[in-house]
């Protein structure tokens, strides 16, 4: 039985790292056994759904990974959660020569028409960022509308230097995100 979790992991592994590299469009199953290493028996047995199946569970796992960060960190304040996360893209794209994007961007705005029914779950993942920030923005101190700006600006913002970093191969547009909103929120709260 280990041996085919670890199949599993790390395909699933292998798929994220595809999305981030090579959006929804380039997450396919030879791409998927060459990256992972697995035989070719195992996607069926392992997601039975296919090329379907391993892009849904892989944008499951990375929501979840990303979510996670997110959500332990904002326990000690939005400024902590939003340097957490910047923390964590900083080393997965210098680790990554700056090939890597947001996994869950990739499918929200580069998946084939075959893949228009993951929306809803991408939904639910920047539901449950945007969610966690707001509760850590509000527990700084300032006002639930505001709050939910903020929050909204903060996902965009970091997504928008993600893309910035990979153009300029740079951590900078991350750094300026992140100085930028230790001002906001410090503002906002007084």
């Amino acid at each position: 039985m280990g041996v085919r979790t670890d199949t599993r992991q790390k395909m699933l592994v292998s798929s994220v790292e595809l999305l981030r590299e090579r959006g929804a469009g380039g997450v396919t199953v030879d791409a998927v056994l060459s990256r992972s290493q697995a035989p070719r028996g195992s996607v069926y047995h392992h997601f039975p759904g296919g090329r379907s199946e391993i892009i849904a569970e892989a944008l499951a796992l990375a929501g979840d990974t990303i979510s996670a960060i997110i959500e332990q960190a904002s326990a000690q304040g939005s400024l902590h959660a939003l340097r957490r996360f910047g923390k964590f893209w900083k080393k997965l794209l210098l680790d990554s020569d700056f090939n890597a994007g947001c996994p869950v961007v990739s499918v929200a705005v580069g998946g084939s028409p075959d893949d228009q029914h993951l929306q809803p779950a991408v939904a639910e993942i920047f539901r449950r960022w945007h969610q966690a920030l707001v509760a850590a923005i509000i527990a700084d101190g300032v006002e639930p509308q505001r709050a939910d700006r903020l929050a909204t600006m903060a996902i965009s913002s970091f997504e928008g230097a993600i893309i910035l970093c990979r153009l300029q191969r740079s951590t900078t547009p991350l750094d300026d995100v992140i100085a930028e909103f230790e001002s906001l929120i410090a503002s906002a709260a007084a």
